[in-house]
């Protein structure tokens, strides 16, 4: 196939892809940055460690992380407005923002299914934050072995959790920055002026 044909293909994929959510833009993976002290951060600092099964220490290593890119030349960065639940204070931070963590979680699962039919079957996305899916994830079971590494497979929604990006090992930070999308430390939930949550679309 000739080159301008692929680039053909994926113009076309990025046009229907902005049907299913407008605001993303395409990069070179070169521009995915891996980061150890990532994952460093959601051990150490984050009430939600082990709590999660798209968060450590349930999702791969910053090492598998570099080899998985390392398939890919191209990814898609999706930034997403946040719509907060008023009704929750924002000290809970994760139910403060659960049902927006939900529609994220769609959009890019709808990106990634979407890729895959199209023909970039080797299309998969990675988000951010906890998974919201349940109320309860399946760690914070009592009757669950914490050190089963299969336990993943008790998940109800196993098709389309995805993992989180910073779980990874990716420094979102400047991922996003390469993109070309402005990303500041929300320094407080009362203070906001707007959450913005993103996500990666590896295409291939």
């Amino acid at each position: 196939m000739k080159k301008y044909d692929i680039e053909m293909d994926i113009e076309t994929l990025l046009r229907n892809l902005k049907r299913i959510h407008p605001d993303f833009k395409l990069i070179s993976v070169d521009k995915v940055k891996i980061g150890e002290w990532s994952r460093w951060k959601c051990r150490y600092g984050c009430k939600a460690f082990g709590k999660h099964l798209n968060c450590p220490p349930y999702v791969p290593s910053p090492e598998e992380t570099r080899r998985l890119i390392m398939c890919y030349e191209r990814a898609i960065v999706a930034r997403f407005d946040a719509k907060p639940n008023k009704g929750v204070p924002p000290s809970h931070i994760h139910h403060f923002l659960w049902d927006a963590i939900k529609e994220f979680y769609d959009k890019m699962y709808e990106l990634e299914r979407y890729a895959f039919l199209s023909g970039y079957y080797k299309a998969f996305a990675m988000v951010g934050l906890c998974c919201a899916y349940c109320p309860e994830c399946i760690p914070e079971q009592e009757q669950v072995d914490l050190m089963d590494h299969a336990v993943k497979r008790f998940c109800v929604h196993q098709h389309k959790m995805r993992p989180g990006m910073e779980a990874c090992g990716i420094d979102v930070f400047t991922t996003v920055r390469n993109a070309g999308y402005e990303v500041e430390v929300l320094k407080s939930p009362y203070t906001y002026r707007g959450i913005t949550f993103f996500g990666l679309l590896l295409l291939e």
